[in-house]
């Protein structure tokens, strides 16, 4: 796993071993992700969603502790896969990162607890598989609108943008800053901490 530019966000890039009958990859090892984040992966829940060309899902992020981290993969067609730091006080707070998944390369995004997630589908008929460390609890969820100018996120040019409802009217990372709904930075080196000491 080969860590991104903010902290707590990895990208795995697996060897594809390809013959006549089609390819094998190996997507999640436990003794590398421990290697690379310092601690297990405690999986709770396993998401699954199909997009139409254009379907941006988040920016989502949850409470911390517990928060959850995600590990997103593409299992068909393509994706642009975005990690946006959430955690007021980071050095890299506001910065965002995209990494492109796709169904040849195969690679995988790690991104930890406070960190804001989103992606956008590339082709009709995307699937996105990811593993959280920590179930569904709408209570604790949060948004952020995507296309915020406040976050900048550059989404690929002559895509048209297909938003829910609840990821339209969520608010900019300005106005969830001032309403106190980021995670704090500190806490989340706190909470990370104690994952290493399991």
């Amino acid at each position: 796993m080969r860590p991104l530019g903010i902290d707590g966000a990895w990208v795995l890039e697996p060897k594809i071993h390809p013959d006549e009958r089609g390819s094998f990859h190996e997507w999640f090892r436990g003794a590398e992700f421990r290697e690379a984040t310092g601690h297990d992966l405690d999986l709770k829940q396993a998401n699954f969603s199909v997009s139409k060309r254009g379907t941006i899902r988040g920016i989502h992020y949850a409470d911390v502790p517990p928060g959850q981290s995600k590990y997103v993969k593409c299992g068909r067609g393509a994706l642009l896969d975005v990690v946006i730091d959430l955690r007021v006080g980071s050095p890299t707070f506001g910065r965002w990162e995209a990494v492109r998944l796709d169904d040849e390369t195969h690679h995988a995004v790690y991104l930890a607890e406070g960190l804001g997630h989103a992606f956008m589908a590339l082709e009709d008929d995307t699937v996105a598989i990811y593993l959280t460390s920590e179930g569904y609890a709408p209570d604790r969820e949060h948004g952020l609108n995507p296309l915020d100018a406040g976050v900048g996120i550059e989404w690929p040019a002559g895509v048209e943008p297909l938003l829910s409802e609840k990821d339209t009217a969520a608010p900019g990372l300005a106005e969830a800053q001032a309403q106190g709904l980021l995670p704090s930075y500190d806490v989340c080196q706190e909470y990370y901490a104690s994952l290493r000491s399991r």
